[in-house]
């Protein structure tokens, strides 16, 4: 295990902190992947947070450790989108002023989003570490107080009580896909599933272009990464180098790391939307991308999280038409 982690007892209050300020979303049976696989496949179906994306969980639970004088002084955070969204909602609800720190990267209706819900915007170069560096100056001349998007314990147990509902709602579960970026979902969910069913197979996936947890565990570190467009934008963004938590509880709690290409990311999104009937954006549609692929091998029941919903619906649309690459408006 890594020094510094996340226990099963911190989720477990986790969720105890997080009930009332967020859905308990349903696991659902997906007839046309166990068809597919001979297996039983079943579907987290996360993007139904009331945001649209797991990031709520993480948000709701460091957003309530807080002191009086912390939201006082008010919250800021680098996001590529959903987690702006979640901390604007969670702050909202508690009058704290929140300052969101995007790339230039981030599409247009996550901004817009953000914004709408009563955050302040700052957007700041061509990538999620310049972004970053926003973040600090906030913090170091303004004083306002850092909520991660993921390399920070609180949001860890906070994204780790999804573990403990799939667990529940499907107890043989052999393996579950989840998308992977930072790792702050990733690291949650494995420390909840692996404490509470070890045999069970936490496989992350992510895509091809910019993966920046993949490439640090390749080098044995935290490296950088260049960021680049991808219908999995919510996957963007790099772990940093000074990671303190989910580098290494990824490193240690996960079988595998899969990537995909930007057709197989497209797949996952089309047949979430044609076979389960369901909206998803690409960082959601990994898992399922994966099994399509034929890159999921598995002794038992699986479980593959559709982590968001925060898709722009003209993109949608090219990526069911067949048309997934073509960016503008």
């Amino acid at each position: 295990m890594g020094v510094q982690t996340v226990t099963l007892a911190e989720i477990e209050e986790a969720r105890r902190a997080v009930t009332g300020r967020i859905l308990r979303t349903p696991t659902v049976p997906s007839p046309s992947l166990s068809e597919l696989m001979g297996l039983p496949v079943h579907l987290k179906l996360e993007h139904r947070q009331t945001t649209g994306s797991f990031k709520l969980r993480g948000a709701s639970n460091a957003l309530s450790r807080l002191s009086s004088e912390e939201k006082r002084l008010g919250v800021t955070a680098a996001s590529t989108g959903n987690h702006g969204r979640a901390l604007a909602h969670a702050a909202r609800l508690e009058g704290v002023r929140t300052i969101i720190c995007m790339s230039r990267l981030v599409p247009a209706n996550k901004v817009d989003e953000i914004r709408r819900l009563g955050a302040e915007i700052r957007i700041v170069g061509n990538s999620q570490d310049d972004a970053q560096e926003e973040v600090d100056r906030l913090v170091s001349e303004d004083g306002l107080v850092m909520v991660p998007p993921f390399d920070n314990p609180a949001i860890i147990a906070g994204q780790g009580t999804m573990g403990l509902e799939i667990v529940e709602d499907v107890p043989d579960v052999d393996t579950i896909l989840v998308p992977v970026s930072g790792g702050g979902l990733a690291a949650g969910v494995a420390a909840a599933v692996k404490a509470l069913r070890p045999q069970a197979k936490i496989i992350g996936v992510s895509m091809s272009a910019g993966a920046a947890m993949r490439a640090s565990l390749d080098a044995g570190r935290p490296v950088l990464v260049e960021e680049s467009h991808s219908l999995a934008d919510s996957l963007g963004g790099g772990i940093g180098l000074d990671n303190r938590f989910t580098f290494a509880m990824v490193r240690d709690l996960l079988d595998d790391i899969l990537l995909l290409s930007e057709d197989e990311i497209a797949a996952g999104i089309s047949h979430a939307y044609a076979m389960e009937r369901e909206i998803i954006e690409g960082a959601a549609a990994v898992g399922i991308g994966a099994i399509l692929a034929g890159g999921i091998e598995a002794a038992g029941p699986v479980v593959a999280i559709l982590s968001g919903r925060n898709i722009d619906m003209k993109q949608h649309r090219r990526v069911v038409c067949g048309d997934a690459y073509r960016q503008e408006a």
